[in-house]
């Protein structure tokens, strides 16, 4: 089969930017799809322009217009068809969705953007959102995250129940081997830590819930504040200024908080996993939770939200708190801080789940979605 992908979200990484969960997802499809008979070819739109030789992404070739641009000629010429890749089907992994002459498979990671438009940068988000609510109707088949996700798709992106699959996403097998010791304790000295603390991972943003994992943190008793740092890994997003504030304002005061927001690639985040005693991620709402199986595969006992698609991804091999309360995350962090019987219980169910929930299981289910959007 050859296989037609969106790269725009990969691309970054050309020139050492970062990439966000959806790239992390499109790499591991473009990466991981070729052993399972397909051959891919990526195409993206601007600004980046053609480009060949992404390694360790694909050659790629460029849309001739913008995704807003492109979307609005298919909206406002529904019989203009513009698009003819030499592919047998097309995967849209990051909403753009545009209509061509072959088939179209959508990966529509959640309904955040419509469903809670504040949580969302606020630069031209209508717009945004029309057009993305628009253009999934261009799929001939949809692909859902979690079986949470799928009665949201329906609902805000008013797609037929039937024209739905689920695949859920995985973590990479690299990520339960464990990394070098050494290498751990330089990068632990590095930064300024001590192992067995509190690790967080994701971009500041509304919906991560940050600003209650320092507040719970906070309410921690002192002498366990100082046995296990809280440790925050991610860049600032949107809407985090008074996070950002109330994180400097406790660094200032001598809280033994530390806020990462420049660690590059995977092996870098492996380190500080390997170093980390307890993973908390209460996020509000996860189309999928991406953070939480790579910490069940680094061997570190999760505390995460009992809402949205998490349960699912969990399957019990979490300790599950109300992400709105902040002094159940806080009672959480002490119950995984204080009960070794409770940490090494919670470490073994999630090496298990992470077995399961592998890039190379999901592949292999996308190759097989594939398969049946072709023969039907």
């Amino acid at each position: 089969m050859k296989i037609g992908i969106s790269t725009t979200t990969i691309e970054p990484a050309l020139t050492g930017g970062h990439i966000d969960g959806i790239g992390v997802y499109t790499n591991a499809l473009v990466t991981g799809l070729p052993a399972f008979g397909c051959e891919v070819r990526g195409m993206s739109f601007p600004p980046f322009p053609s480009q060949r030789g992404l390694a360790p992404f694909v050659a790629s070739e460029a849309f001739s217009h913008s995704f807003i641009v492109s979307s609005l000629r298919d909206i406002l010429s529904p019989s203009f068809v513009r698009y003819r890749p030499e592919v047998d089907l097309f995967h849209a992994t990051d909403y753009r969705i545009v209509r061509m002459e072959c088939p179209v498979v959508a990966t529509l990671h959640d309904a955040i953007p419509l469903k809670y438009p504040q949580w969302c940068r606020p630069r031209l988000r209508t717009l945004k959102n029309w057009v993305q609510k628009n253009a999934a109707r261009n799929a001939d088949h949809v692909v859902a995250l979690s079986h949470h996700a799928v009665a949201e798709l329906v609902e805000y992106f008013d797609v037929d129940p039937d024209k739905i699959s689920v695949v859920p996403c995985g973590a990479h097998e690299a990520w339960a081997q464990a990394p070098d010791p050494e290498e751990v304790a330089a990068a632990l000295a590095r930064h300024g830590l001590k192992p067995g603390y509190f690790l967080f991972v994701g971009t500041l943003q509304p919906r991560k819930n940050v600003e209650r994992i320092l507040d719970a943190y906070l309410s921690l008793p002192q002498n366990l504040r100082r046995q296990r740092q809280l440790v925050i890994v991610g860049r600032a997003g949107w809407q985090c200024e008074q996070l950002v504030r109330k994180l400097k304002a406790a660094m200032q005061n001598g809280e033994p908080v530390v806020w990462l927001n420049r660690i590059e690639g995977d092996y870098q985040l492996r380190l500080l996993y390997a170093g980390a005693g307890i993973f908390v991620f209460p996020s509000l709402y996860e189309g999928f939770g991406i953070p939480v199986v790579e910490a069940f595969a680094s061997g570190v006992p999760v505390l995460t939200s009992n809402t949205t698609s998490l349960p699912e991804v969990s399957a019990g091999a979490a300790l599950e708190v109300d992400p709105l309360n902040t002094g159940e995350i806080t009672h959480g962090m002490q119950q995984l801080a204080e009960s070794d019987a409770l940490r090494e219980r919670c470490i073994a169910a999630g090496r298990l789940r992470a077995r399961e929930l592998t890039w190379a299981n999901s592949v292999e289910r996308m190759a097989a979605v594939y398969r049946t959007v072709l023969q039907s």
